[in-house]
């Protein structure tokens, strides 16, 4: 997969690396501020009960 998308990005190499270098910061982004705050009421950490 990761050889895919490194044939498919355009330019040379360190153009190359700049553009994978964004599209990691753009999913790591997607992933905090939208898919992790979505999720997080659905996840049992806050749901404790000592007895």
């Amino acid at each position: 997969m990761y050889a895919w998308i490194w044939r498919h990005l355009p330019g040379p190499v360190a153009a190359k690396a700049a553009l994978a270098l964004v599209l990691v910061l753009a999913v790591v982004a997607l992933l905090m501020f939208v898919i992790f705050p979505w999720l997080e009421p659905m996840l049992p950490f806050n749901d404790v009960s000592v007895q």
